[in-house]
């Protein structure tokens, strides 16, 4: 089969579409037929090594994991022993966070991890919605009804999902994003939209219960005069000289941690509650641009630029491969 690869640590161009061995599924796993998979900053920081202590769970030296991609939509085609629950030809989506490896062909994973049965009338390259979503929930979750909550850079793939996720916690939401994605923070659902070119964001003259910098570009610092005092600070970034990793070990000694940097969990969990969202028409992911395998450097060097829309997709197998546009 095919697979994105890379030896070793570095810029887009390390990267290559390789033949490497079919896996095989072992005992309680399944493999999944990838047809879509995304491109993400969770991506492009593995890919550089970046930040360097994360090498301790993915190399030092060289990959541990030489496959990147974490979100994944296909067909099941093969089971390992004991599987129940799934058949070859299901349609199904999810997250491989532990392992990543989804931009390739074919996948093999537990079938009690992080997957579930692609939404009818979802398309594969439609349902790769999760990793970004997972982030995000692993903040908003937080949140009660009637909570105010900011988001800064609410037009990422972590704030698009979070703007849909705090409302339907029941938050009251302030989205803050450049002039060319105000309506669609709008559409959302946020409650409040803050152009940051025209408006400093951290003058509104409110305070909030959740501040969420979606896209690591600003700090607790900046942030204090809109924070109330029980709130949470979260960032998907380290912060300048590691100041949110800091603070989060300075506030851990409190009750309730007040800096936080998104770490998921439960991902098996969260993966089927949100497939109960994509079919309900609750949940739904931003797509800026979908990229072919082949050009997957290109994917890469688009996503480095940070000036995406919300998800990048990577289409590993186009649908028609199978016959069928996979619409259900």
């Amino acid at each position: 089969m095919k697979a994105v690869t890379f030896q070793g640590y570095g810029p887009p161009e390390t990267l290559a579409i390789r033949d490497v061995p079919l896996p095989m599924p072992g005992v309680g796993e399944v493999r999944v037929q990838v047809h879509a998979s995304t491109v993400t900053r969770t991506d492009t920081a593995t890919m550089r090594g970046h930040p360097f202590f994360a090498r301790a769970a993915t190399g030092f030296c060289r990959p541990k994991m030489p496959t990147p991609g974490i979100d994944f939509a296909g067909i099941i085609d093969a089971l390992g022993a004991g599987v129940t629950g799934f058949a070859p030809g299901d349609r199904v989506f999810g997250l491989s966070p532990d392992s990543y490896g989804t931009h390739a062909e074919h996948l093999c994973l537990r079938a009690d991890a992080a997957i579930a049965p692609v939404p009818a009338g979802l398309r594969f390259d439609q349902a790769v919605v999760g990793e970004g979503a997972w982030y995000a929930h692993g903040t908003t979750s937080q949140l009660d009804p009637g909570q105010r909550c900011l988001i800064y850079g609410a037009s990422g793939g972590i704030g698009t999902a979070a703007v849909q996720l705090a409302k339907l916690r029941g938050a009251e939401v302030t989205a803050v994003v450049g002039a060319r994605h105000l309506d669609l923070a709008a559409q959302l659902g946020a409650d409040r939209v803050v152009n940051y070119e025209a408006e400093d964001f951290t003058a509104l003259g409110q305070t909030f219960d959740l501040v969420f910098d979606a896209v690591g570009k600003t700090s607790w610092f900046a942030c204090r005069p809109l924070l109330t005092p029980d709130a949470i600070f979260a960032a998907t970034d380290l912060g300048p000289g590691w100041s949110n990793v800091l603070l989060g070990a300075w506030f851990a000694r409190s009750a309730r941690p007040r800096v936080q940097i998104p770490f998921p969990k439960d991902a098996s969990g969260f993966v089927r509650s949100l497939g109960g969202l994509l079919a309900e028409g609750r949940f739904r992911g931003v797509f800026d641009r979908r990229y072919p395998f082949d050009d997957v450097v290109e994917a890469f060097r688009y996503v480095e630029t940070g000036q995406k829309t919300g998800i990048v997709g990577l289409t590993v197998r186009p649908e028609e491969a199978t016959g069928g546009d996979g619409a259900g």
